[in-house]
């Protein structure tokens, strides 16, 4: 008995000891804004990944966002620069005038709902402008009413975009506007007349 009380309290102390490990520190999610969240999300997405099959615009293409969201702003402009696309930036719709005035860019999101001059506002100054009359405007809104009032008025955009929105939209919305040069082009759309005025 006394080999084996020996043999069973040799192999004991040679079996490591088994501490619990301290858990692991997690980050908490509030500790990361909404933008690095989303970054992170599509961090693995390369600039094509999702879009092989679908016409993107030339590399250097230029394109303004306006939105007084820091959050839409930083997602947009990533997802726009991993496509080699040139990214301008105004958080407010005056700001964005003076950009659009000045750049000129090949493209415009625009939010609907800024600080001081809305987008429709800046949309109209922008219609009745010679320099950026021609640019492609694509509004934004996660603004029920907003969105409402968007497709009420159609007042001179070319496309609109629900926020949230993904990836795979913000490019599909672009492609939509390209010409056979692969440059955004503005839709010149008639506007409805009534019909007590129209020619018979």
């Amino acid at each position: 008995m006394a080999f084996f009380d020996f043999f069973k309290r040799k192999r004991t102390n040679d079996t490591p000891a088994t501490t619990p490990r301290p858990p692991t520190p997690t980050t908490p999610v509030a500790d990361h804004t909404d933008a690095d969240a989303q970054a992170m999300a599509d961090a693995h997405d390369g600039p094509d990944r999702r879009e092989r099959h679908c016409r993107n615009a030339k590399p250097g293409t230029r394109i303004l966002v306006v939105d007084d969201s820091p959050t839409i702003v930083a997602l947009l402009k990533r997802m726009l620069q991993q496509n080699h696309y040139e990214v301008l930036v105004a958080y407010d719709g005056e700001t964005g005038l003076e950009i659009a005035r000045r750049e000129v860019p090949d493209l415009i999101f625009l939010d609907i709902v800024l600080p001081g001059i809305d987008g429709f506002s800046a949309l109209r100054t922008l219609r009745r402008d010679p320099k950026t009359k021609d640019v492609p405007i694509i509004m934004m809104s996660g603004n029920a009413q907003a969105t409402e009032q968007f497709y009420v008025q159609r007042i001179g955009a070319d496309d609109f975009m629900k926020k949230p929105f993904s990836r795979p939209e913000v490019f599909s919305r672009i492609e939509q506007l390209l010409d056979d040069t692969g440059m955004p082009r503005h839709i010149v759309r008639t506007p409805a007349r009534p019909a007590s005025i129209t020619p018979a």
